[in-house]
């Protein structure tokens, strides 16, 4: 399997999110809620979680016009995962 968590999403909505305790993650697709739950406690030693919420991002179609034509394409399925927190905080912004 590859790296469970794999970047964390910062969106106007996910940082309201982060105000009543609420993280979320790109992770892998194949990661279970307890891959997840362990992945966070080895990155993040001082929280302590709550529960995970999970969902598949579906495929969306996307395109772009290009000197030949009009290309078309698609994005990928990839999975996000929403974690409440009992304790503690995570800053994303003093890992960069």
């Amino acid at each position: 399997m590859k790296e469970v968590l794999q970047k964390p999403l910062i969106t106007e909505k996910l940082t309201r999110l982060q105000e009543e305790g609420k993280y979320a993650f790109q992770v892998d697709k194949y990661a279970s809620k307890a891959d997840i739950k362990s992945a966070i406690l080895e990155r993040y030693p001082d929280v302590k979680v709550g529960k995970i919420n999970t969902m598949i991002m579906p495929s969306k179609p996307k395109g772009r016009f290009t000197a030949s034509g009009y290309v078309e394409g698609r994005k990928k399925v990839w999975k996000k995962a929403i974690v409440t927190l009992k304790e503690g905080e995570i800053d994303f912004f003093s890992e960069i």
